[in-house]
């Protein structure tokens, strides 16, 4: 059911996005989150067949409103150009935010309720996160670009494609951290770790989103902020005790949000006039989809050996990965190579 949620937010995303940018926002959102509550009020009914369950998922991830591409088109309509960077880094920051409350919220809500409040619960955030979002001045006034259309949108700009490919190893690699931490704890005899290791890498890349606030590393320097992000991953591998390893994993998450942060400003900078909030949306739907194929490779290869320092390598190897293609990316816009940028 996750899966398929999953794919429905890969595919609702860009689209509901690119309506958004020939349109308005509002619209869009409120449209989106009443499909997404028909479909979570649906599962929460429970004891219906499987295939209407299997679409009442679907929906409930293709009507998931596009806060990220909405929020992200704002920022150089609110703020001044120097201050943009540090917009993007705290957002990032501040959605880590999401990944240390979030089980809790859901544990809680199970807990108190079942499943059936896990899921209402669930639908009516989204829903008060919407009516926040869509009420707010700057959104109502938002406009996308007037600009030429092609079916392809953002996707017809070659380094806005290379850019997607890095995306995706990075997701991978982010992805497929969860899975290794859970295999971990387990052999470790201490299950409930899990949960700390991971939310101890949250706190690590809020931290880091905090730092970069005030040193706006660069844009071009992504494909070192990749590397970068790839070597703190790679101590995991040493799989030492618990304690040291929250400490390696309060590292490791160092480095995520200025590498996002700077794919979100290059994203800014090559996605062709008129297709901002699409363009960001498919960076959304890219890293989601590379999270999903990351967690299954590490599941997959933890289930055919015993070897938990394994599921930790997967993570390196695909940032770095990700590191080299960012590389690609840059080369081909310093060659000119920008499909009708905006400006």
């Amino acid at each position: 059911l996750v899966g398929v949620y999953t794919v429905g937010l890969a595919v609702g995303g860009p689209v509901l996005a690119r309506i958004a940018d020939r349109w308005r926002q509002p619209p869009v959102m409120w449209a989106a989150v009443a499909l997404s509550t028909a479909g979570f009020g649906t599962l929460a009914v429970g004891g219906l067949p499987l295939g209407v369950v299997l679409v009442a998922a679907l929906l409930a991830g293709l009507g998931a409103p596009p806060f990220e591409a909405g929020l992200r088109v704002l920022w150089r309509d609110l703020l001044p150009e120097s201050q943009v960077h540090a917009a993007y880094t705290l957002d990032i920051a501040v959605q880590e935010l999401i990944f240390i409350f979030g089980p809790l919220v859901a544990v809680t809500a199970v807990d108190a309720g079942g499943p059936a409040a896990g899921l209402w619960v669930t639908a009516a955030l989204q829903a008060a996160g919407t009516v926040w979002f869509v009420t707010t001045p700057a959104v109502r006034a938002w406009r996308g670009e007037r600009a030429d259309r092609h079916w392809a949108g953002p996707l017809r700009s070659t380094p806005m494609r290379i850019l997607l490919v890095a995306v995706v190893l990075t997701g991978a690699g982010v992805g497929a951290l969860p899975v290794a931490v859970t295999r971990y704890a387990q052999v470790a005899g201490l299950p409930s770790w899990a949960g700390w290791l991971l939310a101890a890498q949250a706190t690590g890349a809020l931290l880091g989103g905090l730092a970069n606030t005030r040193l706006r590393i660069p844009p071009r320097y992504v494909a070192w902020l990749a590397a970068g992000l790839a070597l703190g991953y790679l101590p995991l591998t040493l799989t030492p005790a618990p304690p040291l390893m929250l400490g390696l994993a309060l590292i490791s998450g160092f480095c995520l949000p200025p590498v996002l942060t700077a794919t979100f400003v290059t994203v800014d900078e090559v996605a062709p006039r008129g297709t901002a909030a699409e363009a960001f949306a498919w960076v959304a739907t890219a890293f989601t989809a590379g999270a999903a194929v990351g967690a299954a490779l590490d599941g997959a290869v933890l289930e055919r050996t015993a070897t938990v320092a394994v599921g930790f390598a997967l993570a390196p190897v695909s940032i770095a990965l990700a590191a080299m293609v960012y590389r690609w990316m840059l080369a081909r816009t310093d060659e000119g190579d920008h499909d009708d940028r905006r400006p």
